[in-house]
């Protein structure tokens, strides 16, 4: 039996960068003010209840003042170390399944990058940096209107994010 190739569906993807004159340190910090220190545990909360109502009612409880939860932090700055890099890198992975199912109803392969995620920079001069791709720009690779409305909003609550957090 042979195996079929796979489907390529190209795109571009599209990153952006806010730069702040907060240390790392600080910017980490607003974030985590924003979003929560402990990660949600949304699988296990998922497993919880039988019904949609139960469901968003406790992810709501969850959410903070921008709309977002953490999920995880991927602290790339403790291993680059050991190769020679000393910079402080942490890769935080933030979402909302509240905002993640006006996506999914229209094209369940938006869940490959919900939820999203942002890095935060330390930069040469002491100042921090919060890099992420447009949502938008990976969720929405074929013609979908209804999907691609939902992910330029969700465009604009991760832009109004990091604006928030990386604002003096």
């Amino acid at each position: 039996m042979s195996t079929p190739e796979p489907r390529r569906v190209p795109f571009d993807g599209v990153r952006v960068v806010y730069d702040s004159i907060k240390t790392y340190d600080e910017l980490v910090a607003a974030l985590l003010a924003d979003i929560g220190h402990e990660p949600v545990p949304i699988d296990d909360i998922g497993h919880q209840f039988d019904n949609w109502d139960s469901y968003e009612r406790k992810v709501a409880s969850h959410v903070g003042p921008s709309g977002f939860m953490l999920f995880a932090v991927l602290d790339h700055g403790a291993w680059l170390k050991l190769a020679g890099i000393h910079r402080k890198v942490l890769r935080v992975l933030l979402g909302n399944p509240l905002i993640a199912i006006t996506m999914l109803r229209h094209d369940v392969t938006a869940g490959l990058f919900a939820p999203v995620e942002v890095l935060i920079t330390e930069e040469d001069d002491g100042t921090s940096a919060l890099t992420y791709v447009v949502p938008s720009s990976l969720m929405v690779v074929e013609p979908n209107e209804p999907l691609r409305a939902a992910a330029v909003e969700l465009d604009a609550k991760l832009a109004a994010l990091a604006t928030k957090v990386t604002a003096a």
